[in-house]
């Protein structure tokens, strides 16, 4: 299921984000403007949703120090259905999500994993092998990608020395996740193929 399918299917990219956001963080206790900073949308927009989800019992309204905090409600009826959907999306996730990366630096290598395969045993969703990364544009870029996912992304960041000296000591990190299921989204880095290879054997 792509991402634009599922906006569909909820009728507004604003719903489907918050859909997102509540669905895999059920625990998470929000309020409006933390939801539209996590999400990216205007608050406007994200209050007249939260009114819309909370009739539709969706959301519950808890106060904390006198602040209205939004939450899932635990007891919604769906809710195992939502999640397999929203699971299946970011699947299907789509190469084009993963462009505003490359203004972040020399973009290498990235090979996805986690929450974006289901794989909930991999210790990361992300590796990024990027030289001479851009802070500020890394966050920008990965700010609007967890934005769109719905959830924070555990990545690591390396350049291509490190990348290069994990794989002479065989780092076991970077063993567990390559025998593990992954995608590869930009690979810039032909020892990488040589080395999965090689576990393979």
């Amino acid at each position: 299921m792509s991402f634009v399918l599922f906006e569909s299917l909820f009728g507004t990219k604003v719903r489907a984000r918050l859909i997102r956001l509540f669905v895999l963080n059920p625990e998470g206790e929000y309020s409006t403007a933390d939801i539209a900073s996590k999400t990216l949308l205007p608050k406007p927009e994200v209050s007249r949703e939260i009114v819309r989800l909370k009739k539709m019992g969706f959301l519950r309204e808890l106060s904390r120090r006198k602040v209205k905090m939004y939450q899932m409600r635990p007891d919604f009826p769906f809710f195992p259905e939502l999640r397999s959907l929203v699971l299946k999306s970011n699947v299907g996730v789509s190469n084009q999500m993963f462009q505003k990366l490359q203004t972040a630096g020399e973009v290498k290598l990235v090979l996805i994993s986690g929450l974006f395969l289901n794989h909930q045993k991999s210790k990361a969703d992300m590796i990024l092998v990027i030289n001479n990364a851009h802070r500020l544009r890394l966050k920008a870029a990965m700010d609007r990608l967890e934005a769109e996912i719905g959830r924070e992304i555990r990545f690591v960041l390396m350049d291509t020395d490190e990348l290069h000296y994990r794989l002479n000591m065989l780092d076991r990190f970077l063993i567990e996740f390559l025998e593990g299921p992954y995608q590869e989204i930009v690979n810039r880095v032909p020892e990488i193929k040589r080395f999965v290879a090689g576990l393979k054997k």
